[in-house]
C-alpha cells in the first residue's frame, strides 16, 4: 500500500467511525485516538533512548 492509499484508507475509516455520531461523540473518540497515538510515540521514544543497545 502506498502513502496515498493509506491516507484514503484512514480517511474512510474515520468517516465510518463518525457516521451517526454527534459532534461531542466524535470529539471524544478523536481525543481517545490522539491519546493512543501520543502514548505510542512516547513508548517508541523511550525504547529508542533507554533500551539496552546491542554491544556486538
Amino acid at each position: 500500500m502506498d502513502s496515498c492509499e493509506l491516507t484514503v484508507t484512514i480517511s474512510t475509516l474515520a468517516c465510518c467511525i463518525a457516521d451517526g455520531k454527534s459532534p461531542e461523540e466524535i470529539a471524544l473518540i478523536s481525543s481517545i485516538f490522539m491519546q493512543i497515538g501520543d502514548s505510542l510515540a512516547t513508548m517508541a521514544a523511550h525504547q529508542a533512548l533507554c533500551a539496552p543497545k546491542d554491544t556486538k
